[in-house]
């Protein structure tokens, strides 16, 4: 197997060959391992637009599963005509957060998640999330969403070991847990909720444009993973994850 700081390296090589400037990390539960600012400033906010069906609306649902205010298998209209305007009869939570449909469904989560709480979305986010796990530099400017590259860790990191529901931090071990499992039986493509599959344990989430920021997490391997390619660059995320998620002689 393969030592760590071999790992790093490799990672690091991977990276540096194909987008110089890129922002990356590997972590645990511990926090990070090895990454790069790609020369930033360490306190610089990136755009992680293309993330915020993960980093915002994912653990607000999950924090409104968790105090029962939202039942994910319950149609949506029992919530409320407002919660399910413009879906089809019988639509539920779940259906929306397993079925890819882009943009139509986030909205239509947004949506609900806003009816249900009475709070816009980002409010909700930086509560319930952002604030409890220290990430302070996170949150919405102009509309898109900026996070700098160590509050995305200590998000990371924090799924791989979630507190209790009560203790208010953001995001509870039996959200991560049922989220990250296939969701959708037999059906194609395999999903959890919001987060998808790739080999040997990992789950991924990335934005929606090819070259876009990525997310990985494995509880099986203890290790998180993020990428941000420079515009106009990019890296495989295949590579980059097999990179990151080799076993290692820690292991």
């Amino acid at each position: 197997m393969m030592p760590l700081y071999d790992q790093a390296a490799a990672v690091r090589t991977l990276v540096e060959s194909a987008d110089p400037g890129a922002v990356w990390a590997v972590g645990g539960p511990e926090g990070p391992q090895a990454g790069s600012d790609g020369g930033h400033p360490a306190d610089a906010a990136f755009d992680v637009g293309g993330l915020g069906a993960v980093l915002a609306l994912w653990p607000a649902i999950g924090s409104l599963v968790d105090e029962g205010a939202l039942r994910l298998h319950t149609p949506l209209a029992a919530y409320g005509d407002a919660a399910a305007e413009g879906t089809p009869a019988g639509t539920t939570a779940h259906h929306l957060l397993t079925h890819p449909g882009g943009t139509a469904h986030l909205t239509h989560l947004t949506r609900l998640v806003e009816h249900l709480s009475g709070s816009p979305l980002a409010d909700l986010a930086a509560a319930r999330v952002w604030h409890p796990l220290g990430m302070t530099g996170t949150g919405y400017t102009d509309g898109t969403l900026r996070a700098p590259l160590a509050d995305l860790g200590r998000f990371l990191r924090h799924l791989l070991a979630p507190g209790d529901p009560a203790a208010s931090t953001g995001i509870s071990r039996t959200w991560t847990t049922e989220s990250l499992r296939i969701r959708t039986g037999e059906l194609t493509p395999a999903r959890g909720l919001l987060w998808d599959p790739a080999p040997h344990g990992i789950w991924t989430h990335h934005a929606p444009q090819d070259g876009g920021p990525t997310l990985w997490i494995s509880p099986r391997h203890h290790r998180w993973a993020v990428l941000l390619p420079t515009a106009g660059h990019s890296t495989s995320r295949t590579a980059f994850r097999e990179a990151a998620f080799a076993p290692t002689t820690a292991e």
